[in-house]
C-alpha cells in the first residue's frame, strides 16, 4: 500500500516452509494470481459479494503483466471450486485509471464502481469509474464489461482532490457520491468530495479541505453515514500528536457542511488509523489503527457516545511490529461481532483474519495466521462475510512463487474461511 512503510519483506522466506495454524481446516485459497494474461496481480482490497458472486480489484497485473495497471475480476461458485473471470483490465493509455486500491461497489444503478490512485486525464491524480457487464450472455472465457470515466482528479489542481485512498464510495438518496481523497487540495492533504450528476456527466464539490492542524491529514479510509446525515471518517495522521484523528461533517441547510473533530488518536490509542469506521445500531463506532498501540502492532477501537460527547476505548492492541496493524476497516456482523486482517501481526508475521465477539467484554480470537507461502501473505483487505457466513478476503503477496511473481514475493490470493 502507498503509504505504508515495507517492514521485514525477508520474513516471508524464514516463515513460507511452516506449517499452518490449528484453524487452517476453515481455510482455503480460492483463486491464486499469477500476473499471466489478463490475470491480476497485487489485491490490496477486499472482495463484494453481489447473488453469490464475489467481485474485486488488483492493484497489478492485467494486460502488461505482474507489473501491470491493475485489473477488476469477478469469481462464480461452480460447485466445489470457483470460477475466475477477468472483467476488466485497466488501458495502458491510464485513461480510466490505473492501480486501483479499493474495493468496487455496486452503485444505485446496478453498475460497478470504484477508483484507482492513480492515473486519469489530469495529471494522474486518480480517478472514479464505472464498469458495465455485457448486453448479453457472454460465451467467451474473458467477458471484458464496458468502462466510464467518472471523474479524473487533478494532482495540479489544488482547489481539488487526487489520489482516492482505499474506501468504498458512499451515495446518498438522491445519487450522489461522496469520498475522500489522501492528497489534494491546499495544502495538499486531502480532502473530502461529493460527486452529483449534471447532465451527462458529474460536477465535483469540496466539502471539505484538511489542513494537519488540528483536524488531521491523509484520510485514507472510506466514509459512512450515520442516521442524523452527518458523514464519518478518520485521518490517518495529523492532529494534536500525530497520530490520527475521527471527525464528522455536519450539514446545514445554506451553510454547508461544518467539520468537526471528535477525537484525535494519542499515547497507546494507536496511530494511522487508515480503515474507516463501521456503525453499529447502538450509535458506537469502531474501526482500527495500523500502528502503535501498548503491543506496537495496532489497534481496534470503539467510539460510544456519551451525552454530548464520545468516549474513547481500546478494544484490542496487538503484538507485532510498526505498520503491522489492521489497514482496513472492520466488518460488523449482525450479532455484533467485528471481522479484520492484520498486514504482518499474527503467529508468523505474515498477517492474519481476527474476531472479537462481544459477550459480556470482548473477546479475541485469531481466525486465520498466514504463514507467507502459497496461503498468502500481508492481507490489507477488509472482511466480507457471504450470505452464508462465509468469511472472504484477500492477501497482497504469497500464492504463487513463479516467473515474476517469485522476484516480488508473490502475486496474492482469494481466500475464504468457512463457518
Amino acid at each position: 500500500m502507498k503509504l505504508m512503510i515495507l517492514v521485514c519483506l525477508s520474513l516471508i522466506a524464514s516463515v513460507a516452509s511452516l506449517a499452518p495454524t490449528a484453524h487452517a481446516q476453515t481455510f482455503s485459497v480460492i483463486h491464486t494470481f499469477t500476473g499471466v494474461g489478463e490475470d491480476g496481480a497485487f489485491p490490496e482490497a477486499g472482495v463484494t459479494e453481489r447473488a453469490g458472486a464475489l467481485y474485486g480489484t488488483t492493484s497489478g497485473g492485467g494486460i502488461s503483466g505482474v507489473f501491470g495497471f491493475g485489473s477488476v475480476y469477478q469469481m462464480t461458485p461452480t460447485g466445489a471450486a470457483w470460477a475466475y473471470t477477468p472483467i476488466f483490465p485497466f488501458p495502458e493509455d491510464g485513461y480510466i485509471g490505473y492501480d486501483p486500491i479499493a474495493r468496487v461497489v455496486f452503485g444505485p444503478d446496478h453498475h460497478l464502481y470504484g477508483t484507482t490512485f492513480n492515473g486519469g486525464i489530469h495529471n494522474g491524480g486518480g480517478t472514479v469509474f464505472s464498469l458495465t457487464p455485457p448486453p448479453s450472455i457472454c460465451k467467451t472465457v474473458s467477458c471484458p464489461w464496458s468502462s466510464k470515466l467518472v471523474w479524473s482528479f487533478n494532482a495540479f489542481d489544488t482547489s481539488g482532490g487526487d489520489n482516492p485512498g482505499s474506501g468504498d464510495l458512499l451515495w446518498d438518496e438522491q445519487g450522489n457520491i461522496y469520498g475522500p481523497t489522501a492528497y489534494g487540495g491546499n495544502p495538499g492533504l486531502g480532502v473530502i468530495y461529493e460527486l452529483s450528476p449534471s447532465g451527462n456527466g458529474w460536477q465535483e464539490t469540496v466539502l471539505y479541505t484538511f489542513t494537519d492542524l488540528p483536524d488531521g491529514r491523509i484520510p485514507f479510509g472510506g466514509l459512512i453515514f450515520d442516521p442524523q446525515g452527518n458523514l464519518w471518517g478518520t485521518t490517518a495522521y495529523g492532529g494534536p500528536a500525530d497520530q490520527g484523528t475521527i471527525f464528522k461533517l455536519t450539514h446545514t441547510p445554506g451553510a454547508g457542511w461544518q467539520e468537526t473533530i471528535v477525537y484525535s488518536l494519542q499515547n497507546n490509542d494507536g496511530e494511522a488509523p487508515m480503515g474507516g469506521l463501521v456503525m453499529d445500531s447502538s450509535g458506537n463506532f469502531y474501526g482500527t489503527a495500523s500502528d502503535l498501540g501498548s503491543g506496537v502492532g495496532g489497534t481496534v477501537f470503539e467510539l460510544s457516545p456519551s451525552g454530548d460527547s464520545y468516549t474513547f476505548k481500546v478494544l484490542y492492541s496487538f503484538s507485532g511490529y510498526y505498520g503491522c496493524g489492521p489497514q482496513a476497516g472492520l466488518t460488523l456482523d449482525s450479532a455484533g461481532n467485528l471481522y479484520g486482517t492484520t498486514r504482518c501481526d499474527g503467529a508468523y508475521q505474515s498477517g492474519n483474519v481476527f474476531k472479537l465477539t462481544n459477550n459480556n467484554g470482548w473477546v479475541y480470537t485469531s481466525l486465520y495466521d498466514f504463514t507467507g507461502g502459497s496461503d498468502g501473505n500481508q492481507p490489507y483487505s477488509n472482511v466480507t462475510i457471504g450470505t452464508d457466513g462465509t468469511l472472504y478476503g484477500t492477501a497482497e503477496r504469497g500464492g504463487s512463487f513463479e516467473g515474476d511473481c517469485g522476484k516480488a514475493g508473490g502475486c496474492g490470493v482469494v481466500w475464504q474461511i468457512k463457518p
